[in-house]
């Protein structure tokens, strides 16, 4: 007499078990990077949530208060601004921020001499402190005439800037120096990219009478898409998350047209101790940021690289 099956092989148990007896060393030497990402990351972003829905004086909770902070939060004329310049940074950061490491990752591929140099100095901005950055560009934005790029356009015959002062200018100009600082590491990500695209793909482009325009749109674009992709929404979710910058730039001036989400949720903690709107203000991004990563992954999802295919057998008649 046959025994009876004690596990369903189809099951998602039996399956999980499987999948852990099979790959039990990788997951013990898994084990304390998932501990201290759980301690570090998940805690206490379940009692930010948590505290979001309670009623708190200073940063102690008292109860359960359902969702005042929250309606407190949109309330706010503060944060209707903050939620409009959170935007605006985005939207200048794909102007300026995204295009420029695109530009200068194609450059630097075609340069053929003192390469190493030009990667060092493209680079060397991303390893000096964030906060050393924004107070020497906060120095060169200086809008009093005997400021350095007002002496330098007063020197071209140009009318002096209110730069920072400037509402209009305010968030441009942190962008710019947000991608001082982050451009070189984004730029070698696009250059090793580039450096895996088969020479083979352009030389069936030269013989079939492409020029440098048509080269770069039709071949090198579109193997660099991917990394195209995955940075463009990692650029979103790092702009979202703007804070220090215009902290001790412009302290979310003048008059708040530089303020962003996460340097309101800071304001509400540390100036109004008003910690529950803090963390309603936080779980509000939050919520943001995971849909506009899922729209922008429903837009973006699994399209082919269009390389000519022309331009591909040319590639294969090359090679041989």
């Amino acid at each position: 007499m046959k025994k009876e099956k004690l596990y369903d092989r189809s099951s998602v148990s039996y399956k999980a078990k499987r999948l852990f007896k099979r790959n039990w060393s990788g997951w013990l030497l898994m084990l304390p990077g998932l501990l201290l990402f759980l301690f570090f990351v998940w805690a206490p972003l379940a009692q930010n949530v948590i505290l979001s829905f309670n009623e708190t004086k200073g940063f102690e909770s008292v109860g359960f208060n359902n969702f005042d902070n929250y309606i407190r939060v949109f309330n706010d004329p503060m944060f209707t601004k903050a939620l409009a310049n959170t935007f605006k940074y985005i939207l200048w950061s794909i102007i300026i921020g995204f295009l420029v490491p695109i530009f200068l990752g194609l450059l630097l591929s075609e340069v053929v001499h003192f390469k190493p140099f030009f990667r060092l100095g493209i680079y060397f901005p991303s390893i000096v402190s964030g906060i050393a950055v924004v107070i020497m560009w906060s120095y060169l934005f200086d809008p009093n005439p005997g400021a350095v790029l007002n002496q330098l356009l007063t020197a071209l015959g140009i009318p002096v800037s209110q730069f920072l002062s400037n509402p209009s200018l305010t968030i441009p100009l942190i962008v710019v120096t947000m991608t001082w600082r982050g451009a070189g590491g984004t730029v070698l990500v696009y250059l090793s990219a580039l450096q895996n695209i088969d020479n083979s793909q352009y030389e069936a482009a030269r013989m079939d009478g492409a020029g440098a325009l048509s080269r770069v749109l039709h071949v090198t674009l579109p193997h660099i898409m991917p990394t195209i992709r995955m940075l463009f929404i990692l650029q979103i979710i790092s702009v979202f998350q703007v804070f220090y910058e215009p902290l001790v730039m412009t302290s979310g001036g003048p008059d708040g047209a530089s303020i962003s989400l996460l340097l309101l949720s800071y304001r509400y903690a540390f100036e109004s101790f008003d910690a529950g709107a803090s963390a309603a203000t936080g779980v509000i991004l939050a919520v943001i940021i995971i849909i506009l990563t899922v729209i922008y992954l429903r837009i973006s999802m699994p399209k082919k690289d269009k390389v000519s295919n022309k331009w591909r057998r040319y590639a294969e008649k090359v090679k041989k």
